[in-house]
């Protein structure tokens, strides 16, 4: 059911965080969005994370990435005050925006990073270089961060579907600021997931895990970019 959302004109859209993913996602589309994630994990992203090491993750919204990644330390960071209330037991939350983050953990601490969706939300350009200049305070010398969104060239029709998304991007221009962030870029992907949870594709976990395995059907059906970049040792 939608709710009706009350908002001063002058006050930013930040502020609705809460209120626009609790009208956007149900329990249900939670529910199969975690045992999604858990798939991706354990079929993709696991691979850039060492088992012992420590991981965080930027604009964590349900925590569907940091609950199912295997790390000895798990630690998230978002606006939404929402985010404690999914995280899994282990798992440090603060709430705070990404660009504030080294406000609350330790530098140079992470041997990984990694941020979902999230920089499509960014209202100027200024402000993702301040969230990569602050992931890479936080990451260890060597550290990686892996960024996947939604890849503008490939899904321009829907992209503005969703009201909270103002900038739009691609695999160049996201690995670009990263360059300027001081980062190395390893991996450029430019397709890999469907655009969202509203695809009309299969998201059963045994499915997601088929389609890791395929990555030539990536071409075909994947609308959002990956990347993976390091701080320089």
């Amino acid at each position: 059911m939608t709710r009706t959302i009350g908002i001063d004109a002058d006050a930013p859209l930040e502020s609705l965080v809460e209120q626009i993913y609790k009208n956007r996602f149900g329990k249900q589309v939670l529910a199969r969005r975690s045992e999604v994630w858990r798939a991706l994990c354990e079929g993709w992203f696991d691979r850039y994370v060492p088992r012992d090491g420590k991981v965080l993750e930027v604009a964590a919204g349900y925590c569907e990435f940091i609950n199912n990644v295997a790390a000895a330390e798990r630690t998230a960071v978002d606006l939404n005050p929402e985010t404690r209330n999914h995280a899994a037991p282990g798992v440090q939350v603060f709430e705070i925006a990404a660009e504030r983050l080294n406000e609350v953990v330790p530098a140079s601490h992470f041997d990984a990073a990694f941020m979902s969706n999230f920089l499509e939300h960014c209202r100027t350009r200024e402000q993702v270089l301040a969230v990569f200049n602050a992931v890479r305070g936080a990451l260890k010398p060597g550290g990686r961060v892996m960024i996947l969104g939604p890849n503008f060239r490939a899904c321009a029709a829907d992209y503005y579907d969703y009201f909270d998304h103002h900038l739009a991007l691609t695999e160049k221009s996201v690995a670009e600021a990263l360059e300027l962030s001081g980062f190395e870029v390893e991996v450029e992907l430019a397709r890999t997931l469907p655009f969202s949870f509203r695809s009309k594709l299969p998201s059963a976990p045994w499915l997601v895990r088929l389609y890791l395995k395929n990555p030539w059907a990536w071409r075909f059906l994947g609308k959002q970019f990956f990347l993976v970049a390091r701080r320089p040792a």
